[in-house]
């Protein structure tokens, strides 16, 4: 049996390769040899995630007259790569992308930072900004005001409380897609909701089609759930999905399930235009893969210029037999307010329900009544709207410091979502988080959010601070990449207390 789960073309390679030729080399820099140069090339794209693990290769012939060189120097070319643990080969199935043994998926950046480092350590590592106010203490006033009769009954609502579950599928119908509360579930956040997809359409060695880059947290909990995840490149800089590949991958690897972020995806802030929508479900549809889209980003469009947004992908799969939606209160409200939803086809709900006596029974009363209380009154729209100018002005912020202290490191700015994807100037994203808690800014490096160790060469940089603490954190990240470069040590004081 292959081990290759996706395959890439002969041209399609060699249009990848030619785009390296156009970024410049290190001064004094010398021409390596062509195998060599094709090797590197090859590792860069893979490390990169621009060409996915365990992608077939071309032939060595194809590969060979697409790039207009020697037999012998994609020949040597792939036993470095193979040597390197980077290409895997067997008679009869060809060779496949993979990563040297080893090399490890940083564990740190995502998590929360313990409270006793919040003096001295920036945390560039969570998506999420603090509660907004007033408007968080309000909701529990209201949602206490509410409470008494919900306190009378036994307290568990494993599709949710049925005036929350009416109002999310009355904002579906606002926005054009016919909704009714049966197509509703309410779980403990996005993440709850993930969790009971996975569990429901893919079991233990299932196949679950994923962006790459994708969100890592998700990417983690599918992998802990025993799926086998296939990645599907990006377009380059902002473009969003290949649809060319992403039709390649669901007829080829037949997944299971695919997830995707389409509103200002996490970590690179693409936004889905409604063709590329239309067609990821079309082809999903056509292979018989579940498409979940993950939407808890959708409301935070940063840039006030007219442009309208793009219809939810939901509104081009009106029977619902093909999207399930995912949305969340955390991103766009607060990260400690754990709600999230499921909007699908009744039948998905009723299985994700009755598969809930054997999880979490159901998402708490009063928290659920809070954010119904503030879809209710307006305060939901208030909120985001401060959260929304919040974020825009930490963007701002966080791009300039960058520019300026890292002038090397490249990156395209987003119209909205929470995260900046950044290339670090061909410096190591792992070594970089390692270096960066010592000098005192804490940052998740590109593998995090890739399938077996790609994007070693990026970091997720999110709108979580300004003003002067933007400015400290990009002089304490130049500090890291000085080490990560000369592979020495700080050569400044320790980091300072900093209270924002």
């Amino acid at each position: 049996m292959a081990q290759w789960t996706s395959a890439v073309g002969a041209a399609q390679l060699a249009r990848q390769l030619a785009a390296q030729q156009h970024r410049p080399a290190g001064p004094g820099t010398r021409k390596p040899p062509a195998y060599r140069a094709l090797a590197d090339g090859i590792r860069l794209l893979v490390l990169e995630g621009r060409v996915p693990v365990a992608a077939r290769l071309p032939a060595e012939r194809e590969l060979a007259l697409a790039l207009t060189v020697s037999r012998t120097t994609v020949a040597a070319a792939y036993e470095a790569l193979r040597a390197e643990g980077f290409l895997e080969s067997r008679r009869g199935a060809g060779s496949w992308t993979a990563v040297p043994a080893g090399n490890p998926l940083p564990a740190r950046g995502l998590e929360p930072l313990p409270p006793e480092a919040l003096g001295s350590v920036i945390d560039l590592g969570c998506a999420a900004l603090p509660a907004p106010e007033p408007w968080l203490t309000r909701s529990f006033q209201g949602a206490l005001d509410e409470l008494p009769p919900y306190a009378h009954t036994h307290g568990d609502y494993p599709a949710g409380i049925p005036v929350l579950r009416q109002m999310l599928a009355d904002r579906y119908t606002a926005q054009g897609i016919p909704t009714m509360p049966e197509q509703i579930m309410v779980t403990t956040g996005a993440m709850g909701a993930m969790d009971a997809l996975c569990h429901l359409f893919a079991g233990r060695g299932e196949r679950i089609a994923v962006e790459s880059p994708s969100y890592a947290n998700i990417l983690q909990l599918m992998r802990e759930a025993g799926a086998r995840l296939v990645p599907v490149a990006m377009e380059e800089e902002l473009g969003g999905w290949d649809l060319s590949r992403w039709r390649q991958v669901l007829r080829q690897a037949a997944p299971r399930l695919a997830y995707v972020v389409a509103d200002f995806h996490n970590p690179t802030g693409a936004l889905a235009d409604e063709d590329q929508r239309r067609g990821l479900v079309e082809a999903a549809r056509s292979a018989g893969t579940v498409l979940v889209v993950d939407e808890t980003m959708a409301e935070l469009d940063l840039d006030d210029d007219g442009r309208a947004m793009p219809r939810p992908v939901c509104a081009f799969d009106p029977a619902g037999g093909t999207v399930v939606t995912v949305g969340s209160a955390s991103k766009a409200f607060w990260a400690g307010m754990r709600i999230g939803w499921v909007r699908a086809a009744p039948d998905v709900i009723r299985s994700l329900v009755a598969a809930r006596a054997y999880a979490d029974l159901g998402t708490p009363v009063l928290e659920q009544l809070g954010v119904h209380w503030l879809m209710r009154t307006g305060g939901w729209h208030e909120a985001v709207a401060v959260r929304r100018a919040q974020a825009r002005e930490n963007r701002d912020a966080l791009v300039s410091a960058v520019r300026r202290e890292l002038p090397d490191w490249e990156f395209t700015v987003p119209r909205g979502g929470l995260t900046l994807w950044v290339r670090t100037g061909g410096l190591s994203g792992s070594r970089l988080a390692e270096a960066g808690e010592r000098v005192g800014v804490r940052v998740p490096s590109g593998p995090r959010f890739g399938v077996d160790g790609a994007f070693e060469g990026f970091v997720r940089l999110p709108f979580t601070v300004g003003g002067p603490v933007a400015d400290e954190a990009a002089v304490r990240l130049a500090a890291a990449a000085r080490v990560v470069r000369t592979g020495g040590t700080t050569g400044a004081e320790a980091p300072r207390t900093f209270v924002a």
